[in-house]
């Protein structure tokens, strides 16, 4: 039997509509008001009525499914092409480099000469121990050594600033983006069942009147 769809409802949303109408139905039993499903009517025939009735219910909701529209149609939009724009701040990110550059180089210069000073420190140390300038490249090579240690958290620190700064903000617009459209979709589920089906399945359970107990 050929449904009709309400105009408003578009041809992607019917399957929701269809899956609140059965959650609604599935849980029936647990609803005092509903008590006569199964009884008055079966589920089969209110699920009927209630696909035939879609113009009448969803419009129960028709705010609430407009704006999950537009939210769903904002987030498919393709995002506009941004136009780059003059940096006036070229000079600083060109000074920002030269910085970053020497950031890097001052930790490899500084272990390079500490390996280089303890190595001879260490040869002339064992060789001559009486030889005061073997401490001295000792003494020389652990302060290098101390320096490229602080060059390279220095370094470190600055890599992960640069790239918590850079991170690209279209993962969070996104997740933004998709939480909105989660929330505006849940309600209008929430509306289509209590300002719609609910009261729809309600009123025909009241209309067709108790069951016949006398007949056998």
């Amino acid at each position: 039997m050929h449904m009709n769809v309400a105009p408003h409802l578009l041809t992607e949303d019917r399957a929701e509509y269809e899956r609140v109408l059965d959650d609604a139905l599935s849980t029936a039993h647990a609803r005092p008001d509903l008590a006569g499903v199964g009884t008055r009517l079966t589920v089969a025939q209110l699920r009927a009525m209630t696909l035939n009735a879609t113009a009448l219910i969803t419009s129960a909701a028709a705010s609430e499914y407009d704006h999950f529209v537009k939210v769903r149609e904002q987030s498919r939009a393709p995002a506009a092409p941004r136009t780059p724009l003059a940096d006036p701040g070229a000079g600083t990110d060109a000074g920002a480099g030269v910085v970053a550059i020497v950031t890097v180089m001052v930790p490899v210069l500084a272990g390079t000469a500490a390996v280089i000073l303890l190595l001879v420190g260490a040869v002339l140390h064992a060789v001559a121990p009486t030889v005061v300038f073997g401490e001295t490249l000792l003494t020389a090579g652990l302060a290098f050594a101390s320096l490229a240690a602080a060059g390279l958290l220095s370094a470190g620190a600055g890599l992960l600033l640069t790239a918590l700064r850079n991170r690209p903000a279209a993962a969070d617009g996104a997740a933004t983006a998709d939480d909105e459209l989660s929330r505006a979709r849940e309600a209008w589920r929430r509306a289509l069942l209590e300002r719609g089906i609910l009261p729809f399945l309600r009123d025909s359970l009241a209309a067709t009147g108790p069951p016949d107990t006398t007949r056998p």
